[in-house]
């Protein structure tokens, strides 16, 4: 832009006639600076946009509670797995973008302000040189215009008084005043050469001061200004690099915890689960009989024949030749949306094989009995709070509480009811055995008891068996309780009279249920959430929204609440503070029944 080079003998000067282009060239490199801004700005958006539709597309194929089932295979787990490392992928990339955003964006922004106040202090410092030497100039030709001026006329009034002096026809007194008049101008003359010489000198040395002193240290600064822009886009196009650079680490781990995920996918394992899930505990059915016409005539009492179409039609849903009967479902519906499909079976699963029927039976009980204990715990909570209130009535009326355990109660009859009556279910499916018939007169019918004879290789261990009340009494006609009247089972009679309404659960909606169950009746939290793990901070987090909390680098917290595909975790700090921090700052440890 601009170079000096000074020595003991000369000074040479480049670019000191090239003010305005020198301007106009470092207002267009904070021009550009404000563009790698905005070029950084819309590169973040980009990026946030990014991380919001894989956040979008991960919560999309979450499973749907119709679908938990099928997720313990190995292929969805790896699947389910895979849907959350591209989640802390996804908050990487919101970490790119926040992180542009606080260390490139806003310190631009200062910088085009910055360098914008100092170009324009350094211009006018140079324009206002640029007048001093103008002016300067004005003086010096006004000067030399005023020598000039006063030199013709003493010039002439001296060729006057010469003129007068050799004629003989004037007075001595005319010669004499044209003598005095060339004098007079003859000094002022002089004084005007003088003053000329004076501003001459002043303006030769303000000059060699404006373009050897003044004026390069304006180019200087407004250099040193440029140089330092350049330097800082620089700067900021490697800082852009380190930013993305810092998150590799961690997208590669995402990308490594993929490949694991894959690994664990077991073809042989998914199989057998198809096996144990789908198996019905029905023998395959015999072979069927010559039928002789010939003998027709002799078999007088012998009236009907077998005839397979009417063995298909009277074939029970379950066994081998009934498959078609079924739409496919399960592992291949996973990705498909099926939301008019209404699986319609009876309340104690009769309609069901033997295994299937006592698969489900005891996922039932199972589901009622973590029910129970949580209606329990309830109600020991509001037993602990009615305590409370009579022991300091300023907290609040235990009466208010009546009404809230009165209410509780109802609920655990109601279950305990229902956790009796899908017993006996479950007893009377574990007494119901397929016993193979060897009658082959009796072959056309499948009768009860043939149908009735369980594989001992496809019987189904229950591991709640500790917890289930197995009784003899027979169960009920039909699973359903008369909503209107209040019962109490009746062990001689295997008929329970209602004392309060048993409502049917649904055992893919349990969760719903209890959640419509809690906010009906507890507004508040009894007893802290479950720990379902440890976690561990990766980085620093400043908490800003509500319900979040700051934590430091290698900080350890108990995980309370899972990543819902919000990216945000909730954990507890000890046993003061609770809320929610982002699930990729955390290093996280869940328990196995997690």
């Amino acid at each position: 832009m601009c170079r000096i080079v000074i020595s003991s003998c000369d000074i040479d000067i480049y670019l000191l006639d090239q003010y305005d282009n020198l301007g106009a060239h470092t207002q267009r490199g904070i021009d550009f600076l404000d563009k790698y801004a905005q070029f950084i700005k819309d590169r973040c958006s980009i990026e946030g946009e990014y991380a919001s539709k894989l956040r979008r597309l991960v919560k999309n194929y979450q499973p749907k509670k119709k679908e938990e089932e099928d997720y313990q295979f190995s292929s969805c787990k790896a699947f389910l797995h895979m849907l959350n490392e591209v989640s802390d992928m996804a908050g990487q990339h919101e970490l790119i973008a926040e992180n542009m955003t606080t260390q490139i964006v806003k310190e631009i922004n200062n910088l085009v302000k910055e360098f914008k106040d100092e170009r324009k202090r350094h211009l006018h410092e140079g324009s206002k040189l640029h007048a001093q030497l103008q002016a300067s100039l004005a003086q010096l030709d006004k000067a030399k215009k005023a020598y000039e001026k006063a030199f013709r006329e003493a010039e002439k009034a001296q060729e006057n008084f010469t003129k007068a002096d050799a004629d003989l026809n004037l007075s001595r007194a005319e010669v004499e005043k044209a003598r005095t008049f060339s004098v007079m101008k003859n000094q002022t003359c002089e004084d005007c050469k003088t003053e000329y010489a004076n501003q001459l000198q002043k303006t030769n040395e303000l000059q060699r001061q404006h373009y050897s002193t003044t004026l390069p240290k304006v180019f200087q600064q407004l250099q040193d200004m440029d140089e330092r822009r350049i330097t800082f886009i620089q700067n900021f196009i490697k800082l852009s690099a380190d930013i993305q650079q810092h998150v590799f680490p961690i997208v590669n781990k995402c990308l490594d915890g993929i490949v694991k995920a894959s690994e664990t996918v077991d073809p042989k394992q998914d199989s057998r689960l198809v096996i144990e899930r789908f198996k019905s505990g029905f023998s395959p059915p015999e072979d069927y009989p010559f039928e002789d016409l010939s003998n027709i005539k002799n078999s007088e009492g012998n009236t009907s024949l077998h005839s397979v179409p009417s063995f298909k039609a009277e074939t029970i849903k379950g066994t081998i030749t009934a498959g078609k009967l079924k739409k496919r479902g399960g592992i291949f519906g996973i990705f498909s949306s099926n939301k008019h499909h209404i699986d319609e079976t009876k309340e104690d699963y009769s309609d069901l094989p033997p295994n299937q029927r006592k698969k489900k039976l005891t996922q039932k009980i199972e589901h009622i009995q973590n029910q129970i204990q949580q209606e329990t715990a309830a109600r020991d909570g509001l037993v602990k709070m009615k305590l409370v209130y009579e022991q300091n009535p300023a907290m609040g009326d235990p009466l208010s509480v009546e009404g809230q355990l009165t209410e509780s109660g109802h609920k655990l009859e109601k279950l305990q009811l229902e956790l009796q009556k899908f017993q006996n279910y479950l007893s009377e499916a574990e007494h119901m055995t397929l016993t193979p018939t060897t009658h082959k007169k009796d072959r056309n019918s499948l009768s009860e008891d043939s149908l009735s004879r369980s594989a001992s290789d496809s019987s189904v261990n229950n591991p709640n068996n500790n917890k289930i009340l197995v009784s003899n009494t027979p169960p009920q006609a039909n699973g359903k309780a008369d909503h209107n009247c209040s019962s109490s089972y009746s062990p001689e009679s295997g008929i329970s009279t209602s004392h309060t309404s048993i409502p049917e659960v649904d055992v893919y909606a349990d969760e719903e249920e209890f959640d419509n169950i809690e906010e009906e009746n507890v507004d508040f939290e009894l007893e802290p959430l479950p720990v379902l793990g440890t976690a561990r901070a990766l980085y620093p987090f400043d908490a800003q929204s509500e319900g979040s909390i700051p934590m430091e680098e290698g900080e350890e917290f108990e995980v309370v609440e899972l990543d819902q595909g919000d990216g945000w975790t909730r954990v507890r700090r000890g046993d003061v503070q609770e809320g929610f921090v982002p699930t990729t700052y955390l290093q996280c440890f869940l328990y196995n029944n997690c």
